[in-house]
Order: C-alpha cells, then structure tokens, then sequence
C-alpha cells in the first residue's frame, strides 16, 4: 500500500507540470497577440463610416449628461474593433490624466482626422461639445453615403469590364490557337483580321510574362508620378477633366469644400483655421490652391467671394451664392444650401452614370467580341476560296 501510495503522486506530477506548461503557453501567446494590437493601434487607419458612428454615439452621450472619460469608457466597453478599442483606452487614459481631449485625439492622427481634431477643438473652447459633435458625425455621415453611392455605380461597370478583359485573353490564348491551326491546314491567306488575331495570340502565348511585367511597371511608374506633387497636379486636373466622369467628380469635390467650410465656420473655427482644414481634407490641387488663395486674400481684408469669382474651378452660380450670403451675414448657411444641390446632383448624375453605362458596356462586349467571333468564321465563310488557295 506504500508503494502505491507513493507511486501516485510520482504519475501524478508530469501531468500537474505539463498543464501549468500549456497555461504557460497560453499566457505568452495572449500577451504577445495583446502587445500587437497595442502597436498596431498607435497607426491604425480607423474608417470614417466607424468615426461617423463613435462621433454620433459620443455626442448622444455628452448630451446625455454623461462626464466624457464615462462616455468614452462605455464606447471602449461595447466597441468590437480590438484596435480601435486599444485607441480609445488610450484617450481615455489621457483625459484622466489632466489632459483636454482634442490633444488626447491628436496623438492618433490615423484614427482621427484633423477635421474631427479641430471640432473638438473648437467645441471645447466654445463649451459645446457635444453639439459640435453632433454635426461632425452628420458631416461624416453625408460623406459616407455619398462615398457608397459612387462605388456601388462604379461596381458594375468595373465587374463588367473586368470580366470582359478575362474573356478576350481566354480567346486569344486557348481558343483562337485552335482555329489557327485548322486554318493552316488549308495553305492560303487568311483574311486581314483573322491573320491580325492570330498574330496577336501568338504574341500573348510567347510574351505573356513580358506584357505582365509591362503592365506591373507602368502600373509602378505611374504610381511613383502620382505620388509627386506635379503628378498629383496632373491627376487631379484630368479627373476633373474627365470624360463622363469628370463632372461627377468635380460636384463631388465643390459639395465637400462647401460642406467642411460651413460645418467648421458654424463651429466657431476662426476662418484661417478653417481654410486649412478644408485644403487638408479636400484631397484636390484645385481646392488647395483656392483655399491658399482665399486665405491670403481675406488676411489683407478681402472676402471669400472675389477669390471664387476669378477662379474657373468654382461655377458662377456659387460665387453669386457666397457673394449673397456675406452680404447678408450668413456664409455658413449659404454654403450648406450650396453643398445640397450638388448633394442632389450628384445623385442625378449617379443615377444617369449607371443607365447610361450598362447600354455602353452592351455595346462595347458586343464590338469586341463579336468581332473576335466574327472575324476567326471569316475564313470559314469564305471556305471555298481559301481552300481554293485564291
């Protein structure tokens, strides 16, 4: 009975030791997933959709009477983003500390932008936070909404295309092969086009790397000219410019500028600070030019409307618009009746975009590939001659 006794715990303690291993394990795993989240949060790119949530649910708080660490900590509580969850920690963290909130906020630049640092900013000093805030998160809102609405016009045409690109190389390299080698059977000329295709295909079956790497290149190079401020400059000039496209484009950049310039002016944003914000978050030459413009303008006493009236980018109808309302005292008003027409017709212009598109891709399949069709049954239309060898 001694033995056993004693044999008992000798077989129990590998199994004691081997479970405290595993929790062991388990520890150092969570704490290193934890350590990553806690670096990846310092330069997470938080989406304006879920700062358009986090700023409206604050603001209902605050306005509930909430003290704002107990607001953000109830946001830090029910948040599912891990990331973003380490971000409000922080903030939180921060104000506790004796720290305002739009300082806490800048230390995390990827998450908030500079329009919603500046609210805050300028909420504080006016003590409306959460009113402020308020019209932040619709500001957001409205530009999320117009966001979707662009992207779900362009879904289609861009599947459309992309599915039609795959089909012409599915031809060129595995089908139109096989027709070339029961042509040259016969021993005559093939027709102009039947011969181009042909030619074509057997470009793409031996080149094939080679127009992979042209295409990743140009793709790279032109990336890297974008990236500089003359390639910018070019880019933003030929959207705008754009066939089709362009005026989308351009409504869609006059309804931000308008948009920011009331949201920031009604939140008591000295209009300095505030003609910054809007160049900054414009993502547009144009309206960073316009703004550099205007902002040296009114610091020597003049007025937003005489800039707008000697720049092209700015439609007539706007500057007669902001004209009225400094005269009447009410730019901020004037400007966010500006940025609901072009809201509006913006989505008329989305709406003609996607019933004029869907004619112009059935338009464009059929050219391509019926005359891919077309012109590989040529020679099998004129069959007789070719197999004449005329």
């Amino acid at each position: 009975m001694a033995l056993i006794s004693a044999a008992k715990p000798a077989a129990g303690k590998p199994a004691v030791r081997g479970s405290s291993g595993s929790s062991g394990a388990m520890t150092a795993q969570a704490l290193a997933k934890q350590k990553a989240i806690e670096k990846k949060a310092k330069t997470y790119k938080l989406p304006l959709g879920e700062l358009a949530i986090f700023t409206q649910q604050l603001a209902s708080l605050l306005t509930a009477g909430l003290p704002l660490v107990q607001c953000l900590e109830a946001l830090q509580d029910q948040t599912e983003d891990p990331y973003f969850r380490v971000v409000i920690r922080d903030v939180r963290v921060d104000i506790s500390q004796g720290n305002s909130f739009s300082s806490a906020v800048r230390k995390f630049p990827n998450s908030f932008n500079n329009l919603f640092c500046s609210m805050v900013e300028a909420g504080e000093a006016s003590g409306g936070l959460a009113e402020i805030l308020g019209k932040v998160a619709g500001y957001f809102e409205s530009t999320v909404k117009l966001t979707k609405k662009v992207k779900s016009a362009m879904t289609y045409p861009i599947a459309v295309i992309g599915l039609a690109v795959a089909l012409v190389n599915v031809l060129l390299i595995f089908v139109i092969p096989v027709f070339a080698g029961m042509f040259s059977d016969f021993g005559a000329k093939l027709p102009a086009p039947t011969q181009f295709l042909i030619d074509v295909s057997d470009f793409m079956k031996a080149y094939w790397w080679a127009i992979g790497l042209g295409c990743y290149g140009a793709y790279w190079m032109l990336g890297k000219f974008v990236a500089t401020p003359n390639g910018r400059r070019a880019k933003d000039r030929f959207l705008v410019r754009a066939p089709i496209f362009g005026n989308l484009v351009h409504k869609i950049a006059l309804s931000r500028f308008c948009r920011t310039y009331a949201t920031l002016i009604r939140s008591g944003v000295p209009i300095l600070r505030t003609l910054e914000i809007v160049a900054a978050s414009s993502g547009k030459v144009q309206i960073e030019d316009a703004c550099a413009e205007i902002a040296k303008h009114v610091s020597q006493g003049g007025q937003v409307s005489e800039v707008m009236a000697a720049n092209e980018f700015f439609p007539p109808m706007m500057k007669h618009m902001v004209k009225a309302g400094e005269s009447t005292g009410n730019v901020d008003g004037m400007m966010n009746k500006i940025a609901d027409f072009y809201d509006t017709e913006c989505d008329a212009t989305v709406a003609a975009l996607t019933s004029l598109i869907e004619p112009m891709l059935i338009v464009f399949l059929g050219v391509v590939v019926g005359g891919i069709v077309m012109a590989m049954f040529l020679p099998i239309f004129q069959m007789g001659a070719v197999a004449g060898g005329v």
